[in-house]
């Protein structure tokens, strides 16, 4: 009976994602080049830092921001692939609900209420739940860690967790967001051996789901470009209004500008080593 109840709970272990919350991203610093994160400016009252941990691996970092229910950032590298884009499945954070919580395993909201004796509105309390996404018009659940450029399943598996979504326009998010995501972003990484991404989320004024969600202002993502030394050779940033179907191809240092007017803090996104000014097209 011992041995049926260990193998029921290596299977769970192995079958689910690890949200883990930690002090620093140190555990997970490979998704950060030179483990050099974005600056303060970015932090929120409240935030959480997830390493997003799934099938006994790191696949990419979250900064959260438990009072909008929105991430801030999630930094990963960009690995795109053919692999098929997984069912979709939406996993909330159980050391989001307490800290002193044990279960590291993202979970289904559902699952910890029937299995483990949380309410729904303990779970409510400091992040999003699928409820809060439910006919939404005009909104679609929008992924800063894109399944799109990630290079395994487990990795695209790992993705569907609401701690890296937020309420994105839907004409954005399936237009101008998407061909940056899916084409630019091949074009411009096609000299690269590796590259380096933070996608964020400006918090804006209005919230979705009775006051509980932000809707960010805007959508931006940044990339640093290592070459052939594994050092950086190029990198560039993008914004979009998220309320427009167009988004804005800068340089890093413009980007970082940009942010540092919305959030009236000087914001720095990667290591100084990759080049704020955009490497001019042959």
């Amino acid at each position: 009976m011992l041995g049926l109840l260990l193998l029921q709970v290596l299977a769970s272990c192995l079958c689910l994602g690890h949200g883990e919350v930690v002090k620093s991203f140190e555990e997970c610093s490979e998704f950060f080049y030179a483990g050099t994160t974005p600056n303060d400016a970015l932090n929120p009252e409240k935030p959480a830092l997830i390493c997003q941990f799934f099938r006994n691996k790191y696949h990419f970092a979250t900064l959260y921001d438990r009072n909008n229910r929105i991430p801030v950032y999630s930094a990963y590298k960009y690995e795109p692939s053919d692999v098929k884009k997984p069912p979709e499945w939406w996993l909330v954070e159980p050391q989001l609900i307490d800290k002193n919580i044990k279960l590291k395993e993202m979970e289904r909201d559902k699952t910890l209420i029937e299995k483990h004796g949380i309410t729904l509105e303990q779970i409510k309390e400091s992040q999003a739940v699928p409820d809060d996404y439910k006919g939404l018009k005009g909104l679609d659940r929008g992924h800063l860690c894109p399944c799109g450029h990630m290079n395994s399943k487990e990795n695209k598996m790992a993705t569907f967790t609401l701690t890296n979504i937020v309420p994105q326009d839907t004409s954005l998010n399936n237009g101008k967001w998407r061909i940056y995501e899916h084409q630019k972003m091949q074009t411009k990484t096609k000299d690269c051996k590796s590259t380096y991404v933070v996608t964020g989320a400006v918090p804006g004024s209005d919230k979705i789901s009775g006051d509980r969600v932000n809707r960010p202002s805007h959508i931006w993502s940044a990339a640093c470009c290592l070459g052939e030394n594994k050092q950086p050779k190029d990198a560039w940033g993008a914004i979009a209004e998220n309320n427009k179907n167009r988004v804005e191809v800068i340089s890093l240092g413009e980007l970082e500008k940009r942010l540092t007017d919305l959030y009236g803090k000087t914001v720095t996104l990667f290591n100084n080593a990759c080049p704020r000014e955009q490497k001019p097209r042959p």
